[in-house]
């Protein structure tokens, strides 16, 4: 089997845990202190370099190399294939990933402050404790695992985090923020069907127009939260904290949300 279908196919297993199963019960599957985790097999230079060869014909592609650790700061990535690539560690603060395709790339601890990924592509990508304060994730299409990151006043507007339906032979792809940090964040008209946010701190987020159907919002808080013309159809709420929230009396389907006798209102 080539390197390229193995690091594939190991982010796909680590993609399909099951999503009550937590983030370190799918790390152990992998040995986060091994070569493929930890080490680069280029330097910013080349990495450099390769982006200058590109053009928007042949956009660079470093997939499935090893960037972990590296110093990408400030780099622009437009449309570049990063399918597969390792990037834990690395700091990408400021850099222009709109376009990327960052599908089954591993970026644990990275930090993505500032960072454009305006219309990327994240399908089973894994951004655990990942750094992406001031981010703009807009327009994006994200099932990846972003369980504790950090996504203070980040735009996820029109952005896509829902479940993939069509695929359910592998699991229930969706998006994962669990216990993450989105205090600020705008996520007005995002698609946040079915996305796992137990335990996150929405607090003062924009989710005006977002679809929050079937979310998992379990102890999640969102005081002081804009939730106008948000749909609420299906969404978890147990013991989550909807305190001083604006616009609730225009939200759709409040009366539909599961455990709304468990709220915690003051």
């Amino acid at each position: 089997m080539s390197r390229w279908r193995r690091i594939v196919l190991a982010t796909l297993l680590a993609a399909t845990v099951p999503p009550l199963a937590a983030a370190q019960e799918m790390l152990r599957y992998f040995d986060l202190k091994s070569d493929e985790f930890t080490k680069a097999d280029m330097t910013r230079i080349e990495v450099e370099a390769a982006l200058a060869a590109a053009n928007p014909a042949r956009p660079a592609d470093l997939s499935a190399r090893r960037l972990n650790g590296l110093d990408l700061s400030g780099l622009d990535f437009r449309r570049a294939k990063l399918q597969a690539t390792r990037l834990n560690g690395a700091n990408l603060a400021g850099a222009n990933l709109d376009g990327a395709t960052l599908d089954q790339a591993w970026a644990l601890d990275a930090d993505l402050t500032g960072a454009t990924l305006r219309g990327a592509s994240l399908f089973a990508t894994q951004l655990i404790s990942a750094k992406l304060d001031g981010a703009d994730l807009s327009d994006a299409r994200i099932t990846g695992d972003l369980t504790r990151a950090s996504m203070t006043r980040a735009r996820l507007d029109r952005a896509d985090l829902s479940a993939d339906m069509r695929n359910q032979s592998m699991g229930l792809m969706r998006a994962v923020l669990r216990s993450a940090n989105l205090e600020g964040l705008n996520a007005r008209n995002a698609d946040l069907s079915r996305v796992d946010l137990e335990f996150a701190s929405l607090k003062g987020a924009d989710l005006t127009g977002a679809s929050l159907k079937n979310a998992q919002l379990g102890g999640a808080d969102l005081t002081g939260a804009t939730v106008t013309d948000a749909d609420f159809e299906g969404a978890d709420l147990a013991s989550a904290k909807l305190i001083a929230p604006i616009g609730l009396d225009r939200a759709r389907n409040f009366d539909k949300a599961k455990n709304r006798e468990r709220l915690i209102r003051e």
